[in-house]
């Protein structure tokens, strides 16, 4: 399979050396990007990046490939997504696919044009064992109707710290640190769902990474922690005293469609990570964690326990506790002989607008009623839109 890719930075640097792990006929025909941050990491897996180019355009009409892999910071992806749609190509974008409500509808139009199936997202943790497992479950009833979910994403202080120092730090660019880095975890207790979002609340702000909780002002001197994962673009030193906007913690109550419901927390200062949820339903309960490795599922009925699985990294070098080889297997897969896959573009942007309608509440104190939002991204979806309806969008 040969690949273009559009902004090298860490993730596809990362993602090149493990779909060529998985595929030796995996190939990087070019690439766009200034100051590709993930080139070093290639070049230490011996993968060559191609041929570097200065605009998408460029790469696009100088080289053959069947994927264009798009990894340019969120604020470009809606550009560089057009891009390929209109050049005929098949794209894969990292996820947020979008950082607006406004180019959520516009995305809606162009797939709308150009097919859905056009466009491949790296929401990586639907590929993830434990969470295909936890479906499966669902599908043969052990479960039964979903009334509520707890969720949570917690990262360590080294990766809080890098939110602090990297471009992620700035709204403008990511859409906010709720889109940024929570938009997978959204994404899956939405499929479980099977419903949209409908009223969103949230409360939330920076009370770790503050001046007055710097360690430097407590007389510690071990800095190395909050520098120990290296930023690229428009990277910056400081991280109590940061000058981005993003929050630290987010809290947020989301009732869907069908009245079930979720809270979901988040946290860039938790030492003994977690990334756990709790599936509640009329017939069962499913209890599990991405970082610890172990999906439990009891009956309601008598507390039966029907499944108690473990889960761990196939190796070192995982990110995603083994999404990440899945998902190159499958999208390898797709590419190839059109084998389905687990996320679509629609889930990711259903996705992108809860966690855009969490920063709003979050932001007005006010609960989000997205109906409007919903009735006039499926007008735009499905080519319903009026003229001034797509230019109010």
């Amino acid at each position: 399979m040969k690949v273009g890719i559009v902004g090298l930075g860490f993730r596809l640097g990362y993602l090149g050396e493990i779909f060529k792990d998985i595929d030796p006929d995996f190939e990087i025909v070019g690439y766009v990007d200034p100051a590709p941050a993930g080139l070093p990491q290639l070049e230490r897996a011996g993968v060559s990046p191609g041929r570097q180019y200065e605009t998408p355009e460029a790469l696009i009409a100088g080289e053959k490939f069947d994927l264009l892999m798009i990894g340019s910071p969120n604020h470009m992806h809606i550009d560089h997504i057009r891009i390929g749609l209109e050049a005929g190509l098949k794209v894969f974008s990292e996820k947020p696919i979008v950082m607006s409500i406004e180019e959520s509808y516009e995305l809606a139009r162009l797939l709308a044009k150009h097919g859905h199936d056009r466009l491949l997202v790296g929401l990586v943790l639907r590929y993830s064992p434990l969470y295909r497992d936890l479906r499966a479950a669902q599908a043969a009833g052990l479960l039964g109707d979903v009334a509520s979910i707890e969720a949570s994403e917690h990262i360590p202080p080294y990766h809080g710290a890098f939110f602090m120092r990297d471009w992620r730090r700035y709204s403008r660019y990511t859409g906010g640190f709720m889109l940024e880095k929570c938009c997978h975890d959204l994404d899956l207790y939405n499929g479980v769902m099977g419903a949209r979002p409908r009223f969103v609340a949230s409360f939330g702000g920076r009370r770790s990474f503050t001046p007055a909780n710097a360690p430097e002002a407590h007389g510690v001197n071990d800095l190395e922690v909050f520098h120990r994962k290296p930023s690229g673009w428009m990277g910056a030193d400081k991280v109590f005293d940061s000058d981005g906007d993003i929050i630290d913690f987010q809290t947020a109550i989301v009732e869907y469609e069908n009245g079930a419901s979720l809270a979901f927390h988040t946290n860039l200062n938790v030492p003994d990570d977690f990334r756990r949820f709790c599936v509640i339903g009329a017939k069962g309960t499913a209890e599990g964690d991405f970082v610890r490795g172990f999906l439990n599922i009891h009956r309601a009925i008598d507390s039966a326990k029907l499944v108690g699985n473990s889960y761990q990294a196939p190796s070192k070098k995982s990110q995603h506790y083994g999404a990440d080889e899945q998902m190159a297997a499958d999208v390898i897969a797709h590419v190839k002989s059109g084998a389905a896959l687990p996320v679509s573009a629609l889930d990711a942007i259903e996705a992108g607008i809860l966690a855009l309608a969490m920063d709003e509440a979050r932001a007005s104190h006010k609960v989000i009623d997205l109906a409007p939002v919903w009735a006039k991204y499926d007008a735009c979806l499905h080519g319903t839109a009026t003229t001034s309806q797509a230019q109010r969008g």
